[in-house]
């Protein structure tokens, strides 16, 4: 097995639960946290919400990890985020990642330990910490779509699709 084989996997493996995660936050939790009794919205915020938060980080910071290391393998990741010749197509996968991963842990997680009670805030504060993490979250669900497409036309799309 070569080093790239296991760079790849995983990436593939980390993007998963990093995507996943994403999508059910945005489409899952936040549909049951309206709905939800203060009781149960107060376990999901005391033993749910924590660890998947956690995953969700560590998820992304692998994906975007493992990604570099396939393009430093390749000997392309300066080509790619420079967006320069054939890698300039995963180039633009890997930028939309990258803007991803900061949002996760410069603007969502920040937030949400406000939101949690992880880190102390006001209660002016809090509110204003949900809708800066809500915002960013579904600004990485709506990035996520042509950020897959861009990874997926890497390898898969024809080479005349992007002028290679």
């Amino acid at each position: 097995m070569t080093l790239e084989l296991f760079f790849r996997w995983g990436h593939f493996l980390a993007g998963i639960m990093w995507i996943g995660l994403l999508y059910y936050f945005n489409f899952v939790q936040g549909a049951f946290m309206k709905a939800a009794s203060p009781e149960a919205k107060a376990d999901a915020s005391k033993h749910l919400i924590p660890r998947a938060l956690l995953f969700f980080r560590y998820s992304a910071a692998l994906t975007w990890l493992f990604g570099a290391a396939i393009l430093g393998a390749r000997g392309i990741l300066g080509d790619a985020f420079m967006l320069r010749g054939p890698a300039a197509v995963i180039g633009m996968g890997a930028w939309l990642g990258t803007i991803m991963l900061f949002n996760v842990w410069v603007i969502i997680w920040p937030n949400q330990q406000k939101v949690l009670g992880l880190v102390q805030a006001t209660a002016e504060e809090k509110p204003k910490a949900a809708r800066m993490a809500f915002l960013a979250s579904r600004v990485n669900t709506m990035l996520s779509i042509p950020m897959l497409f861009f990874m997926a036309s890497s390898s898969h799309a024809p080479a005349t699709l992007f002028g290679g």
